[in-house]
């Protein structure tokens, strides 16, 4: 009877984990460096925190580099939604990938709850839309509420904020409590 044998990751490269956090995968990275998926997030090579699976926007896998896009909330002072824009993304190679990239892609996936677009062009003048995404978070009852708009939304026009939460509280609606 065979038995699949885990990697164990070396105590030296062990990030400081949070309470009911575990090690799910890890891999190998340039510059002696290691990338490690918990079930609560992403630990990066010199990252002083885990990045949430719920903060990820996108991921890529190129087969030997793994791309990761962050998001950070823009303050507006709305406590429905919370407004998301892009860091400037994250580069990593791995060197053994092992089921890091797996990982990566199937918990971010999980951590979306609902995703909807919706054109603002009938208020703004502009093309473009706001995205609406309820998120889970680990150890957080509920989901997390945030909307991205489109590049070239101007989101200071008049109606835009109303119309956005709008969308949010119908998203909510038919989401209901699924967390």
């Amino acid at each position: 009877m065979g038995f699949l044998k885990r990697r164990k990751l070396p105590a030296g490269r062990r990030p400081q984990l949070g309470e009911d956090e575990r090690v799910v995968a890890w891999a190998g990275a340039t510059g002696d460096n290691v990338v490690v998926a918990t079930n609560h997030g992403l630990w990066l090579p010199g990252a002083p925190e885990r990045l949430g699976w719920h903060e990820i926007h996108k991921a890529t896998w190129s087969g030997r580099q793994l791309q990761v896009v962050a998001a950070r909330e823009v303050p507006v002072g709305d406590d429905a939604y919370a407004v998301m824009e892009d860091l400037p993304p994250i580069v990593v190679t791995l060197l053994d990938p092992d089921r890091v990239p797996e990982q990566v892609r199937v918990r971010v996936n999980k951590s979306i709850a609902h995703t909807s677009h919706h054109p603002l062009e009938e208020l703004t003048g502009a093309r473009g839309g706001v995205r609406v995404v309820g998120r889970r978070v680990p150890g957080v009852n509920g989901l997390r509420w945030t909307v991205r708009y489109d590049d070239g939304v101007d989101t200071s026009a008049p109606g835009v904020a109303e119309h956005t939460r709008e969308l949010v509280d119908w998203a909510k609606s038919g989401v209901g409590t699924v967390a």
